[in-house]
């Protein structure tokens, strides 16, 4: 009878510990499968885009400059600003849909007729409204874009390139670019 109750004891506590490891696996793989899907993958270049974007229908979004180099950039001396000037030079306004960066260490916002829109920044990093503000033919406006060199810390410093790009009513976004040389 000793023998059975032993016996009995020790397939009890396998099957006990075989539970444990079983349930340990399973939660080191739940865990391990949210990790790997919340981490964010590398953000892909995007293709540089030209200063002048045009459809069939001659309605054309210009950028005087669609890149601009900061040199460099302390940390220490906090965000830097650069303004970009665009013109519809097409016969019939565009709408800008919607602006967005390509880091969160980035902001842009239009500037148009003495009215300055909330700054936009990378997607997935809070809310993406849209902006359908219109562009008349001839009118000008400026994409004020503001850098934070001290946004990703120390592991930050060094070259960076970043974008914001401009979605409008045409076919192709037009993509304004800068580069920096971040320093403590």
């Amino acid at each position: 009878m000793a023998k059975t109750a032993t016996l009995q004891s020790r397939q009890s506590r396998f099957f006990l510990n075989r539970k444990l490891v079983i349930g340990a696996a399973l939660v080191i793989v739940v865990l391990g499968g949210l990790i790997v899907a919340a981490k964010p993958g590398p953000t892909p270049k995007a293709p540089a885009t030209p200063a002048r974007v045009e459809t069939p229908s001659s309605r054309i979004l210009t950028a005087k400059e669609t890149s601009f180099d900061f040199g460099s950039v302390s940390m220490a001396a906090g965000k830097v600003t650069h303004r970009y000037w665009i013109r519809n030079t097409g016969a019939t306004p565009i709408v800008v849909r919607k602006m967005y960066t390509s880091c969160m260490c980035t902001t842009a916002a239009l500037v148009k007729g003495g009215r300055k829109f909330d700054p936009y920044g990378m997607p997935g990093h809070g809310s993406m409204p849209t902006l359908n503000e219109p562009i008349a033919s001839n009118e000008a406006a400026m994409v004020e874009v503001v850098f934070d060199p001290a946004a990703h810390g120390p592991a930050g410093i060094g070259r960076i390139e970043r974008l914001v790009t401009i979605q409008t009513d045409l076919e192709s976004p037009l993509e304004l670019a800068f580069v920096a040389n971040v320093t403590p």
